[in-house]
């Protein structure tokens, strides 16, 4: 047995203590050298020749400790917990407290486990449904967005530019005199009062005239991407060489017809307004979700360690950077577009990480509660729900998808459709 001893820190969190035998450690040491000494020189010896003996006295008994270390213990922790019956939250924190290759290793493990959770009351939340009207200027500024479609740019010559006017610049930045890395760009095309780019210096182009050369100043947000950058002021030279303007059409029968299905204003802005309805109907149904969401997470009772909230944090974080991918944007560009910072997405993310962790948590204590099993009908149609959304075969979803965590999933998914079922709706 690898595990020696359990002990429990504080609550949820634990110390195992892991025993690999020195006859275990050695075969790994054994395997180590067999994998490295093929890179090896000792002199006397052709490279990768070298007994492990000579190459242990040149270099140390314990040259191989980290390589056999590293190669067995995640087995080793893998069995000590599921041996201590722990349900842990997140990877251990594993340490080595002593090796030799008498008494073989000793390892420490700090684990996190899945906190107790206490909950009642869940059945028969009151909530209201707000559904909100739709009012004849929603629909009207809907229409106009089929006006900016059919919109065509015109060039302006005989006025300067004005607020919402599109622009083609050249723009070099300096700070303190001094050039800096991406601050330069030819013929960038910029709708003014777009937000595009940092506070002051959209506005500072307004006024100017085609052919105009002339320097702007700003003053970079604190929370900016590059560190050297955050808060310094700096010095735009601009150069404006074009000023366009978008034309709009009429919003008439004529267009209706070039642009839509239907033949008249009165039909298109018809459906419009019937799909305004069904959004603001979806909108209530989704924000009485939440609310019962909410209430059920008050009505929960739990400490839950750290680590679930900053795993959440990660996992989101990583589902971010698998959406900007196809985009060919990384997290590092998303950063830099936007204006922010890893410390500062994280901070945003760490209040809905929380709620969704701790629903999480309450929504499988109702499922104990209420008995909710998941039947094999439901974890099938479950993979083959996931399959579709991923675009998957069936079989692949299930080979990288534990049984046991999509039966999980669904009876999450009965205690969510238990609450929505006995909520009272006003």
């Amino acid at each position: 047995m690898s595990l020696k001893s359990v002990n429990q820190i504080e609550k949820n969190k634990s110390e195992l203590e892991i025993e690999i035998s020195a006859e275990d450690f050695e075969a790994a040491v054994q395997k180590a050298y067999l994998k490295a000494k093929k890179n090896i020189s000792v002199p006397g010896f052709r490279k990768g020749k070298a007994p492990r003996k000579l190459i242990e006295k040149q270099y140390g008994e314990n040259v191989f400790y980290e390589d056999a270390v590293n190669d067995i213990a995640g087995e080793y922790i893998d069995s000590a917990v599921a041996e201590s019956g722990l349900d842990i939250v997140a990877r251990p924190d594993a340490q080595v407290t002593s090796i030799s290759k008498e008494n073989g290793v000793v390892i420490k493990a700090v684990c996190y486990t899945k906190p107790e959770v206490e909950i009642s009351d869940y059945k028969g939340i009151e909530v209201e449904k707000v559904v909100n009207d739709v009012t004849d200027e929603q629909v009207d500024k809907r229409a106009e967005t089929l006006c900016e479609k059919n919109a065509r740019l015109v060039s302006v010559e005989d006025r300067p530019a004005q607020t919402g006017d599109i622009t083609l610049i050249d723009f070099k930045g300096f700070k303190d005199g001094v050039a800096f890395d991406g601050g330069e760009a030819e013929d960038f095309e910029l709708e003014l009062g777009s937000g595009q780019f940092i506070p002051g210096f959209e506005d500072q182009i307004v006024g100017h005239s085609i052919g105009e050369e002339f320097d702007i100043n700003v003053t970079f947000p604190e929370e900016y991407q590059v560190e050297e950058l955050k808060g310094a002021p700096a010095v735009f030279h601009i150069k404006l060489k074009e000023i366009r303007f978008k034309e709009l059409p009429l919003l008439d029968d004529d267009l209706i017809k070039d642009s839509t299905d239907f033949d008249t204003v009165e039909e298109y802005k018809a459906d419009i307004r019937k799909n305004l309805e069904e959004s603001a109907e979806k909108a209530a149904d989704n924000e009485v979700e939440r609310k019962l969401f909410d209430a059920v997470v008050e009505k929960m009772q739990a400490e839950v360690p750290q680590v679930m909230y900053d795993i959440r944090v990660d996992e989101m974080l990583r589902e971010l950077a698998q959406r900007l991918a196809p985009n060919n944007i990384s997290l590092e560009d998303y950063f830099r577009y936007t204006g922010q910072s890893l410390e500062n997405v994280k901070k945003m993310y760490e209040e809905q990480a929380k709620k969704q962790v701790d629903l999480r948590l309450a929504l499988e204590k109702i499922a104990d509660l209420e008995g909710l099993e998941a039947d094999d009908e439901s974890v099938q149609a479950e993979y083959a729900r996931i399959a579709e959304e991923y675009g998957m075969e069936a079989d692949a979803v299930k080979a990288v998808l534990p049984e046991d965590g999509v039966k999980l999933d669904v009876r999450v998914s009965k205690a969510v459709d238990l609450i929505k079922e006995t909520a009272v709706i006003k």
